[in-house]
């Protein structure tokens, strides 16, 4: 489970690093139609964290 774990931190953080250099490139010109992907992002990370938390608790209900 820990290797796991690890494993799964391991590809987050190169992805993280690999992304740093493409969301710092700014030189395009601003699209005329903004979409806000904000309201659906923080839906999704809600719904991640009480996913997790509703498993977290079925495991420990039954150990």
């Amino acid at each position: 489970m820990k290797t796991k774990l690890l494993r799964v931190i391991g590809v987050l953080a190169i992805i993280m690093l690999i992304a740093l250099p493409v969301i710092a490139q700014d030189n395009f010109p601003e699209p005329e139609d903004d979409i806000p992907i904000d309201g659906g992002l923080t839906l999704l990370l809600a719904a991640g964290a009480g996913y997790g938390a509703k498993k977290l608790r079925e495991k420990r209900k039954i150990k």
